[in-house]
């Protein structure tokens, strides 16, 4: 039965990683607007305070956790951590993650195992750390910020579009092996948003217009629109929701 309650989150707790602005920022805004308390995570102590001043400031519950997602070690004692000061993680949504481009011929490899290390096996990191905890609870959210590029490809971030490939799958495979302990998974796959990570495309005219003219609803996406789909998958709206990756694209994966 849908209520008045069906889509808030009172009283529970989420961990967006990579939140101290973008679309991590976007998201952790919109938990806090359905009542949730959050913890930012990021690498840079300044940026994350400074993201956190900003919404304590909006009036929502927030706390900062500074940690490398990419460092498996901080990982698990960052999420012990949480866990036994802050309380139980009922949601967690992993956003973090980076972009390169390139002439694949010319990739770096280094820029290719940044990239692998960043949006990749860092999710399996956290996941993997909090499920433990959300496994004994036989309940828990876990949403992958995947992307448009899970499903389609451009030219010159053949890696990029490697990694969100693997991570569409990997949400898939955390579903079929969590669900049956009480965990739901899923991922969000944003398409063309303003972002930092998006600034050099966003300010190319003629990026900008072939996107305008390629995307049925003819423009950029704004981060807080990528808030509702967080939402529902958070809440008990979504109760049977399980391994499912949620386009927010303006219909860029609709049209050929």
């Amino acid at each position: 039965m849908i209520d008045a309650h069906t889509f808030r989150l009172d009283g529970q707790l989420a961990l967006i990683t990579g939140s101290s602005a973008g679309i991590g920022l976007g998201l952790a805004r919109g938990l806090a607007q359905a009542g949730a308390a959050i913890v930012l995570n990021g690498r840079h102590a300044d940026k994350l305070q400074q993201a956190a001043t900003q919404l304590r400031n909006e009036g929502f519950t927030i706390h900062e956790r500074c940690f490398d997602v990419t460092d498996d070690e901080a990982v698990k004692s960052n999420i012990d951590a949480i866990e036994r000061d802050l309380g139980a993680i009922d949601i967690l949504i992993n956003n973090a993650g980076i972009q390169r481009r390139a002439p694949l011929q010319d990739f770096d490899h280094q820029d290719w195992h940044d990239l692998m290390q960043t949006n990749l096996n860092s999710v399996f990191y956290v996941a993997q750390a909090v499920a433990k905890h959300m496994i004994e609870r036989k309940q828990g959210r876990i949403i992958n910020i995947c992307s448009v590029q899970s499903e389609m490809g451009r030219p010159g971030i053949s890696p990029y579009m490697a990694s969100k490939g693997a991570l569409k799958m990997l949400t898939k495979g955390m579903a079929i092996d969590w669900g049956p302990l009480g965990l739901n998974v899923n991922g969000i796959g944003p398409g063309y948003f303003k972002t930092e990570l998006n600034d050099k495309l966003v300010n190319d005219p003629t990026f900008s217009q072939w996107l305008i003219n390629r995307t049925p609803s003819r423009r950029w996406g704004d981060v807080e629109e990528l808030a509702g789909a967080a939402v529902f998958l958070s809440s008990r709206a979504a109760s049977f929701v399980n391994g499912h990756i949620l386009y927010v694209d303006g219909g860029v994966t609709a049209q050929l």
